[in-house]
């Protein structure tokens, strides 16, 4: 530890010296325009300029390098998402702690490449048409790739993102990656570099980091963001749907709360499909699994009464975790898991569920 007097003396000692330093450099520079203003010796060296560099942002791989590996899995272990980036299909394997891809949705899963496996139960991945961002979640983490000549390659780390960072989404509106602290109440906003290095690298830096106060400490899975308004579905422990926008000042505000019924409360994901919010159900308020479904709802105030409809038969699966619902060039996709349905596909014409398909 420093004592305090010790401390106030060496930065009264630092900022005398600064201040000398920069006298000092003011003079050489006053001197070096004198010279330069006497003299026009045309066969005198031409003035070099030197360019002060920004310093490189935080957690970059200095070797970036591609993985460059098969999926070892025949079979999905608790999935939790599915999108398609550069076209390319992505599949978020929580429980194998991977995240894979491949080019269709028909070959079986141990042709698909292995983007990364450093993830501890990564739930989610997003990309801008430059770079991907994957949240790895019991590290704690953000991991950024982005593919190059040689494929895809892991090219930055981002450290100490909340508690159980568990959901990130790209909003083209603002130019901003959102990641979502599910513990913690946090909101990270995250906007990438304009220019890449000398290697063709973007980095990724966070702008702002947004709290709710009172989710803190409640397990939020997720938030969905239509148009400029932001929805936080309900945790088991608070019982309730959050929206919120994003003000002005680059502020959080919350504009509406939709109290939940006890067993609805442990929500995954809200997305919104025609005229309905679709719900996809993990838990009650007491964690118990074997509320597990999918609800829908024309308006979010009337959750509170029970009138919803609860349409999990229609998609002829039992037992198991409806989890996130993506959609794709117009059809819908559900990472479903606790059964050996996993990537569930569908269509939703004039509000009817149509075509449903078990893919993996």
């Amino acid at each position: 530890m420093v004592e305090k007097g010790t401390y106030m003396t060496d930065l009264h000692r630092s900022q005398t010296n600064k201040k000398k330093l920069i006298e000092t450099v003011v003079v050489i520079g006053v001197f070096f325009l004198m010279i330069t203003a006497c003299g026009h010796d045309t066969d005198k060296k031409q003035e070099e300029v030197v360019i002060m560099q920004e310093p490189p942002a935080k957690g970059m791989i200095e070797y970036p390098q591609p993985l460059q590996k098969k999926n070892t899995y025949d079979t999905l272990n608790v999935a939790t998402y599915i999108t398609k980036i550069d076209g390319m299909y992505f599949i978020v394997d929580c429980y194998h702690n991977q995240i894979i891809y491949h080019d269709n949705l028909s070959d079986p899963l141990n042709q698909w490449n292995v983007l990364t496996d450093e993830v501890h139960y990564a739930h989610t991945i997003v990309s801008d048409g430059t770079i991907l961002l994957v949240d790895d979640t019991e590290n704690n983490r953000l991991l950024v790739f982005q593919q190059l000549a040689d494929g895809y390659v892991h090219t930055q780390t981002l450290d100490n993102i909340g508690m159980k960072p568990h959901y990130v989404q790209y909003d083209a509106n603002r130019e901003q990656f959102m990641a979502w602290s599910s513990i913690t109440g946090e909101l990270y906003l995250l906007r990438r570099s304009k220019q890449a290095d000398e290697k063709g690298i973007y980095s990724l830096s966070i702008e702002n980091i947004l709290q709710i106060e009172e989710l803190y400490g409640v397990y939020v899975r997720s938030f969905t963001l239509i148009k400029d308004e932001i929805y936080f579905v309900s945790g088991h422990n608070n019982q309730k749907i959050i929206k919120a926008v994003i003000n002005e000042q680059d502020q959080i505000d919350i504009v509406a709360e939709y109290q939940v019924p006890p067993a609805i409360a442990g929500m995954v994901q809200l997305t919104r499909i025609g005229e309905y919010y679709y719900i996809t159900i993990s838990t009650d308020n007491q964690e118990n699994q074997g509320y597990a479904t999918i609800i829908r709802t024309k308006e979010l105030e009337e959750l509170e009464t029970g009138a919803y409809e609860d349409i999990y038969d229609m998609f002829g699966v039992q037992g198991g975790t409806p989890y996130y619902i993506t959609e794709i060039e117009g059809k819908y996709y559900m990472a479903h898991h606790r059964t050996t349905e996993n990537i569930i596909a569908f269509d939703v014409e004039e509000n009817q569920i149509k075509n449903v398909s078990i893919l993996y």
